[in-house]
């Protein structure tokens, strides 16, 4: 008989749990999947110029010219409205002039970053400042536009 409460605890938590998941298919969902891949992407390349992974010049070009497609994408999914699931300020929907001029930014820093792959030899000296203006860049927007 004990067994009984504990399976209704269960499924009590298992609901709540459910209730807090983000669509895939919606907008917030789209663009959260692709911040991950880009942060994921940002990650690898990062450690490779830091030590924490050994450099592969092959695999920065191509991480590279990843985080340059992926930058050119998650700005279709923010809806005119924000979602309540969203973690962004309301000042990507009040301030979107600037949003989307920080977006173009990263599309920039990005491009110079897959530039800077095909002018010579790839080294982690000749990748870094480009990939540090991508960071910088990424800093700037979440600084002004996302809750930690």
């Amino acid at each position: 008989m004990k067994l009984m409460p504990v399976c209704v605890s269960l499924v009590a938590v298992l609901a709540l749990v459910g209730c807090n998941r983000i669509d895939p298919n919606s907008p917030l969902g789209k663009r959260k999947a692709i911040y991950q891949q880009m942060l994921d992407t940002k990650e690898d390349l990062g450690g490779m110029l830091r030590g924490r992974l050994a450099f592969d010049a092959k695999g920065f070009v191509s991480g590279a010219a990843k985080l340059d497609e992926l930058s050119r994408q998650p700005w279709q999914y923010y809806p005119p409205v924000k979602e309540e699931q969203s973690e962004a300020r309301d000042d990507v929907w009040q301030q979107q002039e600037r949003f989307n001029e920080l977006a173009r930014e990263l599309q920039a820093r990005t491009a110079e970053l897959v530039t800077a792959t095909t002018q010579g030899p790839v080294t982690a000296e000749s990748v870094a400042p480009a990939f540090q203006r991508v960071e910088d860049t990424c800093e700037t927007c979440h600084k002004q536009f996302r809750n930690f």
